[in-house]
């Protein structure tokens, strides 16, 4: 299934859920394939990322794209496949 003919218009964000802490998490903008702008991102999300992508398996879950609906929340909790 590709995701961008079957949720036009849809804004995503990746994903990064503690492994020790439950509902504590990271969380950033990105594209249908999980792809973050890091350029977009402020200095301090630059970092955070980039501390979530260096720690995964160690204190956070490998990422999960989500659907985020207009209103800025999680509309679907089902991660997309690429």
């Amino acid at each position: 299934m590709e995701a961008g003919s079957t949720l036009q218009g849809a804004h995503f964000e990746l994903r990064f859920q503690s492994l020790h802490k439950q509902g504590r998490g990271l969380a950033f903008p990105c594209n249908a394939q999980g792809e973050v702008d890091l350029d977009r991102l402020g200095e301090r999300a630059r970092n955070n990322y980039l501390f979530a992508r260096a720690l995964m398996g160690r204190e956070y879950a490998f990422p999960r794209v989500q659907v985020i609906g207009w209103w800025g929340r999680a509309s679907q909790s089902e991660a997309l496949q690429s």
